[in-house]
């Protein structure tokens, strides 16, 4: 809903964002005058002028553009300087999204929203959950010879990530757990021992550090989510398999986590549950 604001108030907020956006550009009447193709008196009639009048909109738009804001904003319609362009830019960014553990955007992100909660639902397993034969089995094929490496340097990222002081909500398909188990699917040709390992890691895991991480699995027949983390209030990220996808406005930002959040309300399996979830799920294949 729009706030009126009386004329004379908002011819007086005109001239003071005017000057300051003049200032924040280190622009004089005279370099302002001559990039909208004005005399140096309009500019300064426009700064001085104590009356209810606003300028027409060629001006308005003139040195909104000049000085690099928005009209909206020296009209006092946004709170909110930044052109359209720059607003738009800055809530939506679309990265590379390498094969990787931890991808260094992805850390990044990570250490920006320490101390807030994170919400994630992961392609598959998730990564910081993962036995390290596990991690080999699937990141050799795409990072060859490196592989030892890549994990190596990547675990530290993930033991940080364990460690850090910000809580985690997992939520994960019912099916995805249930394909690695029984090794069908993206998992087919993944050893028994392999799985059983992970399940019986995956259990103690989730045991150990709930409640600061908490791993829900959620019917994918009834709802479906895409592989998207919400990192507290900052950013939320889409993973699109070859970029990631990043929405900084409030709005997006709250819808996606109220995605999330529906998603651990109508889980199938809670994260208290999750351990002996996970367990059964091993012991099934003993």
């Amino acid at each position: 809903m729009s706030i009126y604001i009386d004329k004379r108030l908002r011819a007086d907020q005109f001239r003071q964002r005017l000057a300051a956006a003049m200032q924040e550009r280190d622009t004089t009447q005279s370099g302002l005058a001559r990039s909208i193709g004005v005399d140096r008196s309009t500019i300064s009639q426009l700064l001085k002028d104590k009356g209810a009048r606003l300028p027409n909109a060629q001006v308005v738009g003139a040195c909104a553009a000049a000085l690099g804001v928005s009209a909206d904003w020296l009209l006092s319609l946004t709170d909110r300087p930044e052109q359209a362009a720059d607003i738009l830019a800055n809530a939506l960014t679309l990265t590379e999204a390498p094969r990787a553990l931890v991808d260094q955007q992805i850390f990044d992100w990570h250490r920006e929203a320490e101390g807030y909660k994170i919400r994630h639902v992961p392609a598959g397993l998730p990564d910081m959950l993962k036995t390290q034969d596990m991690l080999e089995w699937e990141y050799s094929p795409h990072l060859g010879r490196t592989t030892e490496q890549a994990i190596g340097a990547s675990q530290d990222r993930l033991n940080w990530m364990r460690a850090s002081p910000s809580d985690y909500e997992i939520a994960l398909p019912l099916h995805e757990l249930s394909a690695f188990a029984t090794g069908t699917g993206y998992y087919d040709g993944l050893p028994k021992a392999l799985r059983q390992s992970q399940l019986d890691h995956l259990s103690t895991l989730t045991a150990q550090l709930y409640p600061r991480l908490r791993l829900y699995l959620f019917d994918a027949r009834r709802l479906f989510s895409a592989p998207v983390t919400v990192f507290g209030p900052l950013l939320a990220v889409l993973y699109l398999g070859r970029n990631y996808l990043a929405f900084r406005d409030k709005e997006r930002v709250e819808s996606f986590t109220t995605h999330f959040d529906n998603l651990v309300r109508q889980s199938t399996v809670t994260a208290r549950e999750l351990p002996d979830h996970a367990q059964a799920l091993r012991d099934t294949l003993t």
